[in-house]
């Protein structure tokens, strides 16, 4: 049976087969005698995006006591979900990202606890995930924004929104409707600011 590890670009977690290109954790919400998550969703405000093998090591998936590992489809995912590249595992990823949000928000010497601070605000809402109104046509959004339509979840990439699924990106919809902004408002401005977030090659496939 597969773990209850796998994060949607709403930021909700389950179970499936499916892993991903990202791992990454919000803290240690799991139990590991059960490898099962507890009733808490996040038991930090750094919700980070790392690597899955550093250095030629893998860990164990939700063996310690230690961070709960979850999985994503790309970085567009996590990033949608809230989360932000590791200082840690990502040391350059994560400096170009500090680097375009500071950009992007017209900020600087931020530390990574002040970005974590601002995304914690746009990724929540009493408990659940925060949508928000779209700033822009989703033709000017900047590749990697991911929108919410009712159940569906898209990624804009060339100006087109491609339906997110846990195996992939599907081909471009034609036609949307009552859109919202999934992808935090500060981490779509350092995505106008220049950072590019890894995609799934799907994405690349089914926007040509």
């Amino acid at each position: 049976m597969p773990l209850q590890n796998r994060v949607m670009p709403t930021g909700d977690i389950v179970a499936t087969p499916h892993r991903g290109l990202f791992t990454g954790n919000r803290g240690i919400i799991h139990d590991p005698e059960t490898k099962t998550l507890l009733r808490k969703r996040w038991s930090s405000p750094a919700w980070l995006v790392c690597v899955c093998e550093l250095r030629g090591r893998r860990r164990e998936v939700m063996a310690t006591r230690s961070w709960t590992e979850l999985f994503f489809l790309d970085e567009a995912t996590a990033l949608a979900a809230g989360h932000r590249p590791c200082f840690y595992c990502r040391r350059d990823d994560a400096e170009k990202f500090r680097a375009a949000w500071e950009r992007g928000n017209g900020l600087s010497g931020l530390r990574a606890a002040d970005i974590d601070r601002t995304l914690h605000g746009e990724r929540l809402e009493r408990g659940k995930k925060r949508l928000h109104p779209l700033p822009l046509p989703m033709t000017a959004l900047p590749d990697g924004v991911m929108l919410q339509s009712g159940e569906e979840s898209l990624l804009v990439v060339q100006g087109r929104a491609l339906p997110w699924s846990f195996a992939g990106y599907g081909e471009p919809r034609e036609a949307i409707s009552q859109v919202l902004l999934l992808t935090p408002p500060s981490t779509l401005r350092a995505l106008q600011a220049g950072f590019r977030p890894a995609l799934h090659p799907s994405a690349h496939v089914a926007s040509r």
